[in-house]
C-alpha cells in the first residue's frame, strides 16, 4: 500500500525556499540598506574638517572663521551623472527586492529568479560605473592642496554594489545542480 501523494498542478508549480535564496534576499536587503545610507550620506569626501563633499552638496570652512560656506554639487555635470547613476542603480535594486519578496511571499520563485539577478547585475553596472567615475573627475576637477580621503558614505556604496553582486549570483545559482547545499 503506498501512501505517496501524487503531485498535483500546485506542487509542481511552487518550488522549495533553499537557504542560498534566502541569503540571496538578505544580501539584495543589506545591499539596499547601504545604497540608501550611501546616497544620504554627507560625507564622500573630508579633508581635515575644513572641506567636506557630499552627493548633493559641497562645503567649506575658511580658516578664518568657524562657519560652513556650502553649496549644491547638481551644477556639476559628472556629479550629477554619478548620482543618477547610483540611484538608477539603487532602483534596480529595489524592484529586485520586492519581486524577490513577493516571489517568497507567494511561492512562485523558480520563474522569477533569472529577472532578480538580471536586475541585480544591472545594478552593479550602474553603480560600479559611477564608483569609477566619482574619484577620477572628483580628482580631475577639485584641486584640494590639503589632504583629504574618500570617506564612508562613499565606501557605503561600494558596500552596497559588492552585496548586489553577491545576491545576483545567489539568484544565478540553479537548485537542481546544488542539491548539497540545503
Amino acid at each position: 500500500m503506498s501512501t505517496a501523494v501524487p503531485e498535483t498542478d500546485e506542487s509542481v508549480r511552487r518550488s522549495q525556499l533553499t537557504p542560498l535564496k534566502l541569503v540571496g534576499l538578505v544580501c539584495v536587503f543589506l545591499a539596499l540598506c547601504l545604497d540608501v545610507g550611501a546616497v544620504m550620506s554627507p560625507a564622500w569626501v573630508t579633508a581635515d574638517d575644513q572641506y567636506y563633499l557630499s552627493l548633493w552638496e559641497s562645503c567649506w570652512k575658511p580658516a578664518s572663521t568657524d562657519n560652513w560656506q556650502c553649496s549644491s554639487t547638481l551644477g556639476s555635470d559628472w556629479q550629477v551623472v554619478t548620482l543618477a547613476l547610483l540611484l538608477g542603480g539603487g532602483a534596480l535594486v529595489l524592484m529586485s527586492f520586492l519581486v524577490a519578496l513577493v516571489a517568497v511571499c507567494i511561492g512562485t520563485r523558480r520563474r522569477f529568479y533569472a529577472p532578480v539577478a538580471f536586475m541585480l547585475f544591472a545594478a552593479v553596472v550602474l553603480q560600479a560605473c559611477s564608483l569609477v567615475l566619482y574619484p577620477i573627475k572628483f580628482i580631475e576637477s577639485i584641486n584640494l592642496r590639503i589632504y583629504h580621503e574618500f570617506n564612508w558614505g562613499y565606501g557605503l556604496a561600494w558596500g552596497g554594489t559588492i552585496f548586489s553582486l553577491g545576491g545576483g549570483v545567489l539568484y544565478c545559482l540553479n537548485p537542481k545542480s546544488y542539491e548539497e547545499y540545503y
